[in-house]
């Protein structure tokens, strides 16, 4: 399995961006100006708290960041309850968007454990192969030595 190299690449973060579309499209003419905004932060905050935990670059910071994102996904979902209570959803649209949020703590939760288990520290940990200093030196001063320690070189 390949190493994903942008946020933009995980499952979770692509249903946390649908989730703030749809959140941002069903109440944008929602005269509630503090519920809207409420729930409208939260949904973002999902998104938001995966990409910045997956650029922090260590696994303990990857892993808080991917909670803070799950209660965000379940601050979302009490949120619609409060919609639907005070008549701002219709249930078809409060099922859609629940099952939304739904996905993206399952998701996210999901993801956290493969974290936890498959990963190590963090890309800040990472070793990185050094190169080599006599390749360069041999390559400009020795061709053919280079050649013959670095055929494939």
């Amino acid at each position: 399995m390949a190493t994903i190299q942008r946020f933009e690449d995980l499952i979770c973060w692509q249903k946390a961006r649908e989730l703030t579309r749809e959140v941002y499209k069903e109440f944008k003419s929602c005269k509630d100006y503090g519920f809207t905004d409420q729930i409208q932060r939260a949904s973002v905050s999902v998104l938001s708290n995966i990409a910045e935990g997956f650029e922090r670059g260590t696994k303990a910071e990857f892993l808080n960041y991917l909670y803070i994102a799950k209660g965000s996904a379940g601050e979302v979902r009490a949120q619609l309850y409060v919609a639907l209570d005070v008549g701002y959803l219709h249930m078809e649209k409060f099922k859609h968007l629940s099952a939304l949020a739904a996905d993206c703590s399952r998701l996210i939760q999901s993801f956290a454990e493969k974290v936890k288990t498959g990963m190590g520290a963090g890309t800040q940990f990472k070793k990185l192969e050094k190169e080599d200093p006599m390749k360069e030196i041999l390559r400009n001063k020795e061709p053919e030595l280079f050649k013959r320690f670095y055929p494939k070189g």
